[in-house]
């Protein structure tokens, strides 16, 4: 009971999250029409390392040098780059589809280096949705090919935010989404004032922009580093992969996004892709870990 107890309140934590960071879409993208995608991305990244700063007070751990500033400075730009890319799709195309399509990454990055067979089922599912979705003939021709590729762009930054973000966190601890965050401000806010200049400068709705911040960026970050603490990664990335149901289901209350029978097939094929890979991977790891430990047992 007392087992069942502890893992509950993670996993709580981690939904309240996943539902954060899709709320906070939803309400992003009805600041689309006064301040574009690439606006609020910016603004969103830029309060959001405010926040965190203030929060965290990463200045304590000092600037990293070599090797691990590296380490940080690609985490920080494949954020910065997930977060943009993945504003710039939802203009065209609906949130349940995007975060679909996004989430293609982590999937990569989960699946990559397989040497299982079960795992050559989850890459057919992932690809059944993609092609559901994807505007191959008849089938998804009503979806935005820039959006589409906007969103697997993300998911592309994603898998590398992924793999960065294990080095730097290893090197960080609990600092680096705070300095990662920095460092995505830093690469977004010079390709907001190129792009939009003086049209960024727009205090009244600068309040629902750190709003934005805190619900898509802050908030769930910080608890997201809870729950991967107190459960294992295994079901960590497990629930993850209900994020792109979330996602619709926000679209649907938020944003009254209406998705098609195909499209909800499609994402379910990515949700449970993306679950069994975690699912397997998982596996794999334990029994890596075991035959690690009988060797060193009858060493």
């Amino acid at each position: 009971m007392a087992a069942s107890r502890s893992i509950l309140a993670p996993v709580l934590l981690l939904l309240v999250a996943m539902t954060s960071v899709q709320s906070g879409a939803s309400l992003a993208k009805t600041l689309f029409p006064d301040l574009g995608a690439l606006g609020v991305s910016v603004l969103r990244l830029c309060f959001a390392a405010i926040m965190l700063v203030i929060v965290m007070r990463p200045w304590r751990g000092g600037w990293p040098e070599g090797s691990k500033g590296r380490a940080l400075i690609m985490y920080g730009v494949a954020l910065g780059g997930m977060n943009m890319l993945f504003y710039q799709a939802l203009e065209t195309i609906p949130l349940g589809v995007a975060v679909a399509l996004e989430f293609t990454g982590p999937l990569t990055v989960a699946l990559l280096g397989s040497r299982r067979v079960l795992d050559l089922v989850w890459i057919a599912l992932a690809v059944f949705g993609l092609y559901l979705l994807l505007p191959v003939g008849d089938i998804g021709g009503d979806m935005d090919p820039l959006g589409i590729a906007y969103a697997l762009g993300a998911g592309a930054c994603w898998g590398f935010y992924i793999i960065w973000g294990r080095k730097a966190g290893a090197r960080h601890g609990r600092h680096t989404v705070a300095l990662g965050t920095v460092v995505a401000g830093l690469v977004a806010l010079p390709i907001g004032v190129v792009n939009m200049g003086a049209d960024l400068i727009v205090p009244h709705l600068w309040p629902l922009a750190a709003v934005v911040a805190l619900l898509s960026t802050a908030l769930p970050y910080s608890l997201e580093m809870i729950a991967l603490r107190r459960m294992p990664a295994r079901l960590f990335s497990m629930l993850m992969s209900l994020e792109p149901a979330v996602g619709a289901l926000s679209g649907l209350v938020f944003l009254h996004e209406q998705l098609s029978l195909t499209q909800y097939l499609a994402i379910a094929a990515i949700i449970v892709a993306a679950g069994g890979a975690a699912k397997t991977a998982g596996t794999a790891a334990r029994n890596r870990a075991s035959k690690q430990r009988d060797h060193s047992a009858s060493s």
